[in-house]
């Protein structure tokens, strides 16, 4: 009896092993085969890229994530699928797929990459200073983030300058409808925007005309004191520039703008300085 237990329970493992072994061959050809697939999905997003169809392109690497998504090659499929929309300036469906790789995948290598091209996406939609400029201004967080989270990459160096160029487009936009309010004749309103040229985007080449215009409204409504405050803050800065002979010349031939060599000090630290 107990040797018949004993066949019993050897012929049972053998058989489990048997199934155990035929089972992982059963996966092992599965896998090879969904990498397989994988790899020819990925091949055939490329090839549709090459040929600029982005939404087939986008299908395919989509297709190369699903099948194999344990592989590191789920998550580069995952990216490509974003710069297949990218790559035909479709930036809603790009930033949408930038977004879910970034939940997705959190510890991928290539984040930086991700951050910088919704920060990309976002700024090239921008039209123009009489569009709506909040993408612009999202766009300036994210390179912001890429900035202060990947200072070492090339990403970095690129989002400093596209910063740069986002600053001379908001002070278009604050220029704009500074000039606006100068013809309606709202001169508080004008006076507003002015400044916040001065203060937030001195560095563009907005910042000089801001100037003057400051001048210009103050010595129109009466507050003199004020504008050669603002003409003496031109004389800091741009002693040469027209911008500064027209602030001059609005002024009476008795009035002399007193000339001060410029100085490294950023034009906000100047203003402080006169009042």
């Amino acid at each position: 009896m107990k040797y018949l237990i004993k066949l019993t329970v050897l012929l049972l493992i053998i058989i489990l092993n048997s199934c155990s072994k035929e089972d992982r061959k059963i996966s092992a050809i599965k896998e090879m085969n969904q990498e397989k697939e994988m790899i020819q999905a990925y091949k055939d997003g490329v090839k549709a890229l090459e040929e600029e169809d982005a939404f087939l392109a986008a299908k395919k690497f989509s297709e190369a994530e699903l099948l194999y998504p344990q592989s590191k090659w789920a998550s580069k499929s995952a990216l490509m699928v974003a710069y297949s929309y990218y790559s035909q300036n479709y930036y809603s469906e790009t930033i949408f797929n930038l977004e879910r790789f970034l939940k997705t995948y959190p510890k991928d290598t290539r984040l930086d990459y991700a951050h910088y091209l919704i920060g990309i996406s976002y700024y090239e939609n921008i039209q123009g200073e009489k569009k709506d400029l909040k993408p612009l201004l999202i766009a300036r967080d994210k390179f912001n983030f890429v900035i202060k989270n990947y200072p070492k990459t090339d990403f970095a160096l690129d989002s400093k300058f596209k910063i740069d160029l986002i600053n001379d487009i908001l002070a278009a936009k604050e220029m704009y409808i500074g000039r606006h309010y100068i013809k309606k004749e709202k001169w508080i309103a004008a006076i507003n925007r002015f400044k916040n040229i001065i203060n937030d985007y001195e560095t563009t080449i907005y910042a000089e005309e801001a100037i003057h215009r400051l001048v210009e409204i103050h010595y129109k409504i009466g507050l003199e004191s004020e504008a050669k405050k603002y003409a003496t803050l031109l004389g800091y800065n741009y002693l040469s520039s027209e911008w500064y002979k027209k602030s001059y010349k609005i002024f009476n031939k008795t009035y002399a703008v007193k000339k001060i060599e410029p100085e490294k000090e950023s034009i906000k630290s100047k203003f402080k300085k006169l009042f």
